[in-house]
């Protein structure tokens, strides 16, 4: 028991001086600036299971911690469909909360988002996986996407930073704007032509009513990607072309619960703020 004791002291001291380092990033001598948050003094356990490998639409994906993660990305967002829905933590997802999802980092972290567009940046707490559409590295709650200037557009370039682990309740947070050179970060390369890119309209909940109901589906760079989901609805999907896009539309459906079930069906596909609307 004093054995088992001695073990459970030390992993609290590992875990005590793995938070101290949050927000210290190399060549910055541990220092942080004011607006960053103060280290995590109370970090919640990791989920058991988030950390094993996974397979979504036959492609792997390894979680591990990652103290150094720096990347440079296209985010999305997504809101009312999954509101109070479970997340990979358990934690019921909250649309009106700073979140988001990543594939990889552990859950629940922290991470510091900036929009690259802009200079917003925000911390916010991880507790869920996806995006698993390609050329996406983070998905954003809609308060998030808000808080980025990015919901109108639908999907943005950012920078994201791995801050640690995440605290038992809460973690995200609003910055001040970063400064020019805060924001400037190494290109990313271009997403793949078949990456798939959100329509630019604002996400609004299922039609009241009954009566027909389509599904705005999103819009894509390559026809054949957009056909190719599209496959997957028959009878139901078109693609049509919007100048350099192409739009994928389901319907009509006959009530708002049909509806709800088709964009269900586009999330497992990895297709992030679908929306039903009573106009194709």
């Amino acid at each position: 028991m004093r054995f088992v004791r001695l073990m459970v002291i030390g992993a609290a001291a590992l875990a005590a001086s793995a938070c101290a380092s949050v927000g210290a990033r190399p060549g910055t001598g541990g220092g942080r600036p004011a607006d960053v948050p103060a280290p995590v003094t109370d970090p919640a356990p990791i989920v058991p299971g988030t950390l094993r490998p996974y397979q979504i639409r036959g492609r792997w994906y390894r979680p591990a911690e990652q103290p150094d993660y720096d990347e440079v990305g296209l985010a999305s967002w997504y809101g009312d469909a999954f509101h109070g829905r479970p997340t990979a933590t358990g934690e019921p997802f909250d649309m009106h909360a700073l979140t988001a999802a990543h594939k990889t980092l552990p859950l629940p972290g922290l991470v510091e988002v900036t929009n690259l567009a802009n200079g917003r940046r925000v911390v916010l707490r991880i507790n869920d996986r996806g995006p698993f559409v390609e050329g996406r590295i983070i998905d954003l709650s809609r308060a998030a996407a808000d808080a980025l200037d990015l919901r109108q557009a639908g999907v943005g370039r950012v920078r994201v930073r791995y801050l640690g682990r995440a605290p038992r309740l809460g973690g995200g947070q609003p910055l001040t704007p970063a400064t020019a050179a805060a924001a400037v970060a190494p290109a990313a390369p271009t997403p793949p032509a078949a990456a798939l890119i959100p329509a630019p309209i604002p996400a609004s909940t299922l039609p009241v009513a009954s009566g027909p109901v389509w599904v705005r589906g999103g819009a894509f760079l390559d026809r054949a990607e957009a056909e190719r989901l599209a496959a997957d609805f028959p009878g139901v999907a078109t693609v049509r072309r919007d100048g350099e896009l192409f739009r994928l539309t389901l319907g009509p459906y006959p009530d708002a619960e049909t509806a709800a079930r088709a964009i269900r069906g586009l999330s497992d596909r990895g297709v992030r703020g679908a929306e039903a609307s009573d106009t194709p």
